[in-house]
């Protein structure tokens, strides 16, 4: 979710939701857990050399790599760390990378164990605590202010890494890109006829992490997304605090809404983040 998937990705999905209603009830724990994994994850191997190249590079090191670094021209006015979706890898993000860096921002493309050059396992504890450990070591490089975007899966990693007591506080803000506010209901309304809140190891509940974020969200809903439909991107701007902004890209889907956004609505999207509205 966030990248176009290929259609052997799409079938692989729809296979393995098959095998989950086979085995649901004879499989053991594990095997439900890697049929999940096959649902959700796709991830995209490539060489650290493959990635790094021009304005990108490897941070905070080759040595110990966590994603890619893009630094503005002049002095950056903060640090954005964007979590990507769940296909591909950080590589095929560096659109982020020239939007943000145009706005004066630091930015690292966050890459997921497992994903690109990266060793490591897939899901939710894995994905979050490696996150949050990405969240550390940035404020403790580059300070305050530091921002979260997450595009459609990396929504439900961004909301559980923020409510990590030691990671809560050195987050400013938010930005929720295409965001479920439960995976349990997205899968519900794709395999309405399979037990998927039983079959699910991974959970997400973006509503619940998000409960103690005392920060600036914003929540961006493609108009016309039938891999998260928009409802599931309202119900969780509805359930946020008083600092909260809903922006719905017209006409777009799932994974063309970056076409439908121009500098001018990121240098908005910003000022709300950082508190610099009307500044």
């Amino acid at each position: 979710m966030g990248t176009a998937i290929p259609r052997r990705h799409a079938l692989t999905a729809r296979v393995a939701a098959l095998c989950m209603a086979t085995l649901a009830v004879m499989a053991p724990g594990g095997a439900l857990a890697a049929l999940q994994d096959r649902f959700l994850y796709y991830p995209s191997k490539a060489s650290l050399d493959e990635l790094v190249s021009g304005r990108l590079q490897a941070w905070p090191g080759a040595a110990e790599f966590r994603g890619l670094l893009a630094e503005p021209a002049g002095p950056a006015h903060g640090t954005v760390i964007v979590l990507h979706g769940n296909a591909g890898h950080a590589g095929h993000r560096q659109l982020y990378a020239d939007a943000l860096v145009a706005q004066g921002l630091r930015v690292i493309l966050a890459e997921y164990p497992g994903y690109g050059p990266r060793d490591g396992a897939l899901g939710e504890a894995s994905l979050v605590a490696d996150a949050q450990r990405t969240v550390e070591l940035a404020h403790a490089q580059f300070g305050a202010p530091l921002l979260l975007i997450g595009e459609s899966l990396g929504a439900g990693v961004a909301a559980a890494t923020a409510a990590g007591e030691r990671q809560r506080e050195k987050i400013a803000g938010i930005m929720l890109i295409t965001p479920w506010d439960r995976l349990a209901h997205i899968a519900s309304h794709h395999y309405a006829w399979l037990p998927t809140s039983w079959l699910l190891r991974d959970r997400y509940d973006s509503v619940r992490n998000l409960a103690g974020f005392a920060g600036p969200v914003l929540v961006v809903i493609a108009e016309r997304d039938r891999i998260v439909p928009a409802r599931f991107g309202r119900a969780l701007y509805d359930s946020l605090g008083p600092r909260r902004q809903l922006r719905v890209v017209a006409g777009a889907e799932h994974n063309d809404w970056f076409g439908r956004v121009d500098a001018p609505w990121w240098s908005e999207a910003m000022a709300f983040l950082l508190g610099n509205e009307g500044g």
